[in-house]
């Protein structure tokens, strides 16, 4: 009986933000290890699912590094990183593409179509959302010639997002589903940061939220495990880089998040996609379980 009583309990918490919610746009990035893990992967897709049932309007944006990764040490390709992102060269680019867009993109939208809603793929292979332009990095400490930029190859940073298509496919019903190859002037193509993807497209259709999901709890505030921060502010994340606190595999999440911030969107969220369904504990409970992020 009191199993019973707590769940209804939820759903009464729940309805409070079901109905502020409703109509409502939520970008939700998924990434790191739960890309390789099919239940949990599966427990998030139904989430958004679930989220588009009951009015909201979910898009996602995926990753694959490593997939990549894999695909190219069976292609007998050795994976090369320039200041911690990925160098892309034409094989590189290739095989990125194949795994982004013909294996995980596809495999997300019908996973959602088998339950229900309408999802559509928008990548490089097809009805392109994201442009970018060659991605060229400052030297470091560590570059043999200082006075040149870094060439990283085949990699893009975001120049702008097809919001008008991405609003439109939203509005007549779809989930949209992007993967993070993009398109350049000429056409050709560029690998992007997926987190980076993510904060740009909830920049440009002024998303409610930004949620990345991935296999970290949130932003801790020191190296104490017991010190996960539920809430900050734009002012405490600079703070927390410039101590070193928040670096890394961090560092795009929160770039990410304070773009879609500057953007206009409300509030963005670092969540553990390991937590089963942490999506909906994030937005539909008073407590969340992962870092949420403000100006």
């Amino acid at each position: 009986m009191q199993q019973a009583i707590s769940k209804a309990a939820g759903l009464v918490e729940a309805y409070e933000y079901i109905r502020s919610f409703e109509g409502k746009t939520v970008v939700v990035k998924v990434g790191g290890s739960i890309m390789d893990d099919p239940a949990t992967l599966a427990s998030l897709i139904q989430d958004v699912c679930f989220m588009d049932a009951v009015g909201m309007k979910p898009i996602v944006v995926h990753g694959g590094g490593k997939r990549i990764t894999d695909s190219m040490r069976d292609a007998g390709l050795e994976a090369q990183f320039v200041q911690g992102r990925r160098y892309t060269d034409e094989r590189t680019l290739a095989i990125a593409e194949h795994v982004l867009v013909g294996e995980i993109n596809q495999a997300i939208v019908d996973q959602i179509n088998a339950l229900g809603p309408q999802a559509m793929g928008l990548h490089s292979l097809g009805s392109c959302a994201v442009f970018a332009k060659r991605l060229f990095l400052q030297p470091d400490a560590d570059t043999p010639d200082r006075s040149r930029k870094v060439d990283l190859g085949f990699v893009g940073e975001v120049d702008w997002v097809n919001a008008d298509l991405i609003k439109a496919l939203v509005e007549a019903g779809y989930i949209p589903v992007i993967a993070p190859v993009a398109r350049d002037a000429g056409g050709g193509k560029l690998n992007v940061n997926a987190d980076s993807v993510a904060g740009h497209v909830a920049a440009a259709i002024r998303a409610e939220k930004l949620v990345l999901v991935s296999d970290t709890h949130g932003i801790r505030t020191s190296n104490n495990p017991d010190s996960l921060a539920s809430h900050l502010t734009r002012q405490q994340i600079q703070s927390l880089i410039d101590t070193g606190v928040i670096a890394a595999g961090m560092l795009p999440k929160v770039e990410a998040s304070l773009t879609a911030l500057e953007g206009g969107v409300k509030k963005a969220h670092i969540v553990d996609g390991r937590i089963p369904h942490s999506l909906m504990l994030e937005i539909y409970t008073q407590e969340g379980i992962g870092t949420e992020i403000v100006l």
